[in-house]
C-alpha cells in the first residue's frame, strides 16, 4: 500500500454554559478522537463584556463558553495538556486578551511559550462584514491585530496568530469571487500593517507570511468550492512571492482550516444536512494540492439550534470515515491535469484578482470597509441569493423542491433535539464574578488596567501588559472597557441603504406587493414605517438586513440602525420615528429573555398596539412562549419565501390600523 499522508487536525466547534461544562464535552470529544480543540466563546466574551453588563442579559454562555477571567481558563483546559494540543481560539476583538488568558494559564502550568500550537481566528476585518463582534474603530482594531502577530512570531513561534476568515464572507452571501477577493485584500492589509509597524526586518517578514492561515468556506456547488480552493493557492503564492519578496516556498504555502457551509443547513427535512456537510467536506479534501489543513464540520441540526454531544460526534465520525476507511490520503492529486478544474480555476483566479484590485483602487480593506463598499456587495450578492431561491432558480431539496416528506425519527421530539442553556448559567456567573473581584488584589488589578491604558495610548504592543492583567485578575469586560477609554467604539455602516435588490423582468409578485403597501400607505396617510432591531450582542445580522431591504423594495419606510441595541433604544426609536410595526431579529438564543423585555417596553411607553415580529433560530416551544407573550409573528429558517414575510407584515399593519 502506498504511503499515507497524515490526516488534517480534526475539530469540532464547541463550547456552551460554563467553563467546567465546556472542559467536560471538550474531553469527551479528546476521548472520541478528535484531535484538536476549537474553543467557541459567548457573545459577551467576543464583543468585551463582563455578565453583569447590562448588554449581557441573556447571552450569558448561549453560544458559547463565557470567560471572564483566568480562574475560567483554568477550567476550560484542566486535564488537557496545552503542550500537545493544536488549540483554536474563534476570537476577534479580544483576541489579544483571550490570547493573554491563554499565554498567562500556559505560564502558571511552566509551560514553554515556544511549545504552544494553535490559532487565534483574530480577523477583525471581516466582524464589520458579517459576524458584528467588533468593538474598536478599523484602524484601531487593525493596530491590535498587529500586536497579537509581531508577539507571537518573536515568543510563541508555533501559534498561528490569525486566521484570515472568508468564512463568514460566504455566510454574509459572498460568491466564490468575492470570498476570493475580500479574504486576500484583508490579508495584504495586514501584512501591510505588520510592515508598517517597523517591529519585524525585512530578513524575518518571511516568517510573519508562513504563520498567516486562513479560516475558509465550503458551500454546496462541489466544483466551484474545489476550484475556488486551487485558486487561493494559486493567488496567495502570487502575492506573497510578488508583493512581499518570500522567497521560501514553505513560507509562501496557503495553509488553511475550514468550516463548511452553515448558511445552506436547511430547519425543512433537516436530515439531509448531514448529506450536504459529507459533500462539502469532500470539496475541501479530495484535492492534495489544495487540501484543508483543519476541518470542523457543523451538526445536521444547527438550523434547529445548538447541537449535542451526538450530532458532533456524527460530524466528527463523517471526518474519521474519509481519512482512515478509504484510500483518498494515499494518492497525489486527483485533479491535475483536469481541464474542468484548470479552466474554472483561471476564471476564478482572474475574476477575484480584478476585485482585489478594486479594493486596492479604493484604498484597500480597511478603506473598502469603512465606506460600505464591501458589506454593500455582500448585502446585494445575499439579496440575490434568496430571490434565486424563492423564485425556484436555485433549488434546494426540501425547501423549494421535493417539499414531501415522511416524519423524521431525528426530530420526533425536537424538544430534545438541541441542546438548550440553563438560565441559571447567567446567575451563577454573576456570583462568580463577584467573587473573583472580592478575591483578588484589587491595587494590583487596578495599576495593570493603568499600564494597559498606557501601553494602548504610547503605541507599545499591548500584549505584554494584557498578559500581566491576566495574572493580575483583570476581567473581560475590563480589559476593553480600558482600550474603549482609548480608542473609543464603532458602528459600521449596514449596507442597506444603497444595496438595491435585481429582479428578473416584470416580477408579478413584487408589483402586487407594492400596490398593496400603497393602498395601506393612502389609508394610512403615510407610507407605513417598520423598525428592524437586533437586541442584544448577536451580530450576525444577514436576515435583517435583507429583511430591510426586501420591506424598502415594496415600499415601506424602513428604519434599521444595525447590529447591537439595547431594549430601551428600539423603544426610543419606536416612538421617535412613528413606526407601525417592529420586527427584531435574534439568532443567538437569547430571545426568550430579550423579546420580552422589547414587548413589555413598548407597552410602557404607549405602544401596546404596535405589532412585533420575530425572526431567528427559535425552538416551536419558544415561538409559542414568544406569542402568549405578545409576539404577532415568528419567523424561522423555514421561512425563505420573503415575498411572503412581506405580505404578513403588510396584514398586520393594516390589521393593527384599522
Amino acid at each position: 500500500m502506498a504511503d499515507r499522508d497524515r490526516p488534517w487536525i480534526m475539530r469540532t466547534y464547541a463550547g456552551h454554559s460554563s467553563a467546567k461544562a465546556s472542559n467536560a464535552l471538550y474531553r469527551t470529544n479528546l476521548d472520541k478522537g478528535q484531535t484538536g480543540l476549537s474553543v467557541a466563546f459567548d457573545l459577551p466574551t467576543q464583543t468585551g463584556y463582563d455578565p453583569d453588563h447590562p448588554l449581557a442579559r441573556g447571552e450569558v454562555g448561549k453560544v458559547g463558553v463565557p470567560v471572564t477571567h483566568l480562574g475560567h481558563v483554568r477550567a476550560l483546559f484542566d486535564g488537557i495538556p496545552l503542550e500537545r494540543m493544536n488549540t483554536s481560539l474563534t476570537i476577534n476583538a479580544t483576541a489579544p486578551w483571550l490570547l493573554a488568558l491563554y499565554l498567562a494559564h500556559a505560564e502558571e502550568r511552566g509551560i514553554d511559550p515556544a511549545a504552544l500550537a494553535g490559532t487565534t481566528q483574530n480577523d477583525v476585518l471581516k466582524e464589520y462584514l458579517s459576524r458584528g463582534t467588533y468593538i474598536f474603530p478599523p484602524a484601531a482594531s487593525m493596530r491590535l491585530t498587529t500586536d497579537v502577530i509581531t508577539h507571537t512570531v518573536a515568543q510563541v513561534p508555533r501559534w498561528n496568530p490569525i486566521n484570515i476568515c472568508s468564512y463568514h464572507l460566504q455566510e454574509a452571501g459572498a460568491t466564490p469571487v468575492q470570498e476570493l477577493a475580500y479574504a486576500l485584500a484583508s490579508a495584504i492589509a495586514v501584512l501591510d500593517a505588520v510592515k508598517e509597524t517597523g517591529r519585524v526586518s525585512d530578513e524575518d517578514f518571511g516568517r510573519v507570511v508562513g504563520r498567516i492561515s486562513f479560516f475558509v468556506n465550503a458551500g454546496i456547488r462541489f466544483v466551484d468550492e474545489l476550484c475556488k480552493m486551487r485558486a487561493f493557492v494559486e493567488l496567495w503564492d502570487r502575492i506573497t512571492r510578488d508583493r512581499y519578496g518570500v522567497t521560501d516556498p514553505k513560507h509562501r504555502r496557503f495553509r488553511y482550516g475550514i468550516q463548511v457551509n452553515s448558511l445552506g443547513l436547511t430547519e425543512q427535512q433537516p436530515e439531509n444536512n448531514i448529506v450536504r456537510i459529507v459533500l462539502e467536506m469532500l470539496a475541501v479534501t479530495l484535492s492534495k494540492d489544495a487540501r484543508a489543513r483543519a476541518v470542523q464540520l457543523p451538526a445536521w441540526n444547527e438550523a434547529l439550534g445548538l447541537p449535542r454531544p451526538w450530532d458532533q460526534q456524527w460530524s466528527l465520525r463523517a471526518q474519521q470515515i474519509l481519512a482512515y476507511e478509504t484510500d483518498l490520503l494515499e494518492h497525489g492529486d486527483l485533479f491535475e491535469g483536469s481541464v474542468v478544474v484548470t479552466k474554472r480555476t483561471e476564471a476564478l483566479i482572474d475574476a477575484a484578482w480584478a476585485e482585489v484590485e478594486e479594493v486596492l483602487r479604493r484604498g484597500g480593506a480597511v478603506a473598502a470597509i469603512d465606506t460600505g463598499y464591501v458589506k454593500q456587495r455582500l448585502v446585494e450578492s445575499n439579496a440575490a441569493r434568496l430571490n434565486a431561491i424563492e423564485s425556484g432558480e436555485q433549488v434546494v431539496v426540501g425547501v423549494n423542491r421535493y417539499v414531501e416528506s415522511e416524519p423524521s425519527p431525528l426530530t420526533e421530539n425536537l424538544d430534545a433535539a438541541i441542546l438548550t442553556v440553563d438560565p441559571e448559567v447567567e446567575v451563577a456567573l454573576l456570583a462568580d464574578l463577584e467573587a473573583w473581584r472580592g478575591a483578588r488584589d484589587s491595587a494590583a488589578a487596578a495599576k495593570a488596567l493603568a499600564d494597559l491604558t498606557a501601553a494602548a495610548v504610547a503605541g507599545d504592543n499591548i500584549m505584554p501588559v494584557s498578559i500581566a492583567a491576566a495574572h493580575a485578575g483583570v476581567t473581560t469586560g475590563e480589559w476593553a472597557g480600558a482600550l474603549r477609554g482609548v480608542f473609543g467604539e464603532y458602528r459600521a455602516p449596514t449596507g442597506v441603504a444603497g444595496a438595491r435588490i435585481t429582479h428578473a423582468g416584470d416580477d408579478a409578485r413584487v408589483n402586487a406587493l407594492r400596490a398593496e403597501v400603497s393602498e395601506l400607505a393612502e389609508v394610512l396617510g403615510r407610507r407605513p414605517r417598520i423598525l428592524v432591531g437586533k437586541p442584544g450582542l448577536d451580530g450576525h445580522s444577514n436576515g435583517a438586513e435583507q429583511i430591510a431591504i426586501k420591506a424598502r423594495d415594496v415600499g415601506f419606510d424602513v428604519i434599521y440602525e444595525g447590529i447591537r441595541v439595547t431594549p430601551e433604544q428600539l423603544v426610543a426609536s419606536a416612538l421617535e420615528e412613528g413606526v407601525h410595526l417592529v420586527g427584531l431579529s435574534v439568532l443567538s438564543g437569547s430571545h426568550a429573555s430579550l423579546v420580552p423585555e422589547v414587548v413589555d417596553a413598548l407597552r410602557e411607553a404607549g405602544l401596546g398596539a404596535v405589532p412585533v415580529v420575530v425572526g431567528g433560530i427559535i425552538p416551536e416551544a419558544d415561538a409559542k412562549a414568544l406569542e402568549e407573550a405578545g409576539v404577532a409573528a415568528v419567523f424561522t429558517p423555514k421561512d425563505f419565501e420573503l415575498d411572503r414575510i412581506m405580505q404578513c407584515l403588510v396584514g398586520l399593519v393594516r390589521d393593527a390600523g384599522s
